[in-house]
């Protein structure tokens, strides 16, 4: 149908066989959207002006006296209603004097902005201060993080005096960032981002603290310990990235969240080199050599502490909140029902363990929030089976430590230095897109790796691919994650899943040893082509879906 106002067709749109207005009843929703732009004040000059001006309007068909309803005769109306003007009534005048008359009963609460809130001026200011705070917090924290990453074996065997206790200091960060996925979400949930991550990173500082004094004594439970509480600060690297989502716009939510990760590769880039400066730092302060970076390491993750608790405010996830509930009530007098999920969040109460059900409960029944839910696990459990036994697999061949190096420096370059492209292609295209391409990017990657046992370049190009893919799938499926779940739930779905990701990829990087030696590495790289199939199976299972 022609939508043109002056074309005949708005006479049978507007108007029943007989002339007489069609009666329809708009919807609240309706109402509160058209209104953003309109009122009555402005719709009834406007009505009036189309009454006014009316001489070239259509002529309306009449109706058989035979009541078939088939267009009959063409006749005019010579007669006005109420003593009007000659003519009849354009059948776009009676729409809107009609709506402007039904906008009169529209409560004054559903007079709202028909755009997002996260387009407000002020939460876009308090959007672009959070993404700053929340980076430079990742970088300095991260610079420690990464110091156990590359350091903490070797502090682990010095203090052990035993190379099979090596593997004990990864074990533990990994255990301890697993361990407090959901705890740091519940805190999330009732007191803010700001105190979760602040109290995030001040515990992983007082690790690298217990991890000084583990060198100095040579204590190895003072080391596990130390170990443990430092893989908080791992789990906190982690959550950030949501916290930069909170404020964000729909269509700008992965950029925001890849900005953090981008963060991510200072650290990840400057850690593993403290040694040198940590034994300056060592020598003097008369510690043991390996201390001294640990030094470096813990004023690192307090200054992050003491950024996000100095400078994150207001808290974004507590301003999204106070937010949603506003729209809620707003949609509430509108007569619109909450959804079910949000239902179930307030029926179960304001309790910690009431809010982690309901998000586990969301899981289940949200198609999209568990696709994303299992691309995460699984990119992190295929990036970290294959990126443990690669050095490995290298040295066995005879490859040198130095391209050793360079090959897990172009892994951990393709896994953050192009986040930000990653989070505007994932904008762009769409969060389902964007992880599948990652899938694909996994496959390239797993059939590089495999094929490459003999040839360095191969291995330097599957590695960086595992890297991008990984990339992909977690840009991509937290912004997924983040859209697809209410604000109420976000921070215990969110835990949850971080949760899910270390556990899972630390039982997949402790099987990755004993998989290598049975099927050799590249049974290693089919085997984690294997594990990205269930999640292109979700994926067609939801297009299908569609």
């Amino acid at each position: 149908m022609c939508l043109c106002p002056f074309h005949p067709d708005w006479a049978h749109f507007a108007l029943g066989h007989e002339g007489r207005p069609r009666r329809r009843t708009l919807r609240p929703a309706t109402h509160v959207r058209i209104r953003a732009c309109l009122s009555s004040a402005t719709l009834a000059p406007l009505g009036v002006t189309f009454l006014l001006f009316d001489g070239a309007a259509p002529a309306l068909p009449a109706q058989r006296r035979d009541g078939s309803g088939a267009p009959g005769n063409v006749r005019r109306a010579s007669r006005t209603r109420r003593g009007g003007l000659a003519g009849h009534a354009h059948p776009v005048a009676i729409l809107i004097l009609r709506y402007a008359k039904e906008c009169r009963h529209v409560s004054a609460p559903q007079e709202i902005c028909a755009k997002p809130w996260q387009t407000q001026a002020r939460v876009r200011t308090v959007q672009k201060r959070t993404v700053r705070v929340l980076a430079a917090a990742q970088i300095v924290g991260g610079i420690g993080v990464g110091v156990a990453v590359s350091i903490g074996s070797l502090l682990a065997e010095s203090v052990a005096r035993s190379e099979t206790c090596a593997g004990l200091a990864r074990t533990a960060m990994t255990a301890g960032a697993a361990a407090v996925g959901v705890p740091l979400a519940l805190v999330a949930q009732r007191r803010g981002r700001r105190a979760s991550l602040s109290a995030g990173w001040l515990v992983a500082a007082v690790g690298g603290a217990l991890l000084v004094a583990a060198a100095v004594s040579r204590s190895m439970p003072l080391l596990v310990v130390g170990m443990l509480l430092f893989g908080v600060g791992s789990a906190t690297s982690q959550q950030s990235r949501y916290a930069a989502a909170d404020l964000a716009a729909p269509p700008r939510r992965a950029q925001a969240l890849s900005i953090v990760v981008w963060s991510t590769t200072v650290g990840s880039v400057i850690g593993p080199n403290l040694a040198g400066p940590g034994a300056t730092v060592a020598s003097a302060l008369r510690l043991p050599e390996l201390a001294g970076a640990f030094v470096l390491a813990t004023i690192g993750l307090a200054l992050a502490s003491a950024l996000l608790w100095g400078f994150l405010r207001p808290d974004p996830l507590m301003l999204s909140l106070r937010h949603h509930d506003a729209q809620e009530r707003q949609e509430s007098a509108a007569g619109t029902e909450a959804a079910p999920a949000e239902a179930t969040a307030r029926d179960e109460g304001p309790g910690n363990s009431g809010a982690l059900r309901a998000g586990l409960r969301h899981l289940r029944r949200n198609p999209h929030a568990a696709f994303a839910f299992v691309t995460i696990v699984v990119a992190h459990t295929v990036m970290g089976a294959v990126m443990t036994m690669t050095p490995v697999s290298m040295s066995q061949h005879g490859t040198g430590l130095t391209l050793v190096g360079v090959t897990i420096s172009g892994h951990l370059l393709g896994m953050y230095a192009l986040s930000p492209v990653v989070g505007r292609l994932a904008d762009r295209i769409g969060h389902l897109s964007t992880v599948v391409a990652g899938q694909a990017v996994f496959l390239v990657s797993a059939a590089l790796s495999g094929m490459g046992r003999d040839s360095v370049v191969l291995m330097m190009t599957g590695l960086f691919l595992l890297g991008l893919g990984w990339s992909f799938s977690l840009v991509a499926g937290s912004a997924m994650l983040s859209e697809a779940t209410p604000a109420p739930l976000r921070p215990g779905v969110q835990g949850s899943t971080d949760t899910a990701m270390n556990l899972v990829a630390a039982v997949g990087a402790g099987l990755a040893g004993p998989l290598m030696s049975w099927i050799g590495f590249g049974g290693l790289n089919a085997v984690a082509a294997v594990l990205v199939l269930p999640v292109l199976a979700f994926w067609a299972v939801l297009v299908r879906a569609r």
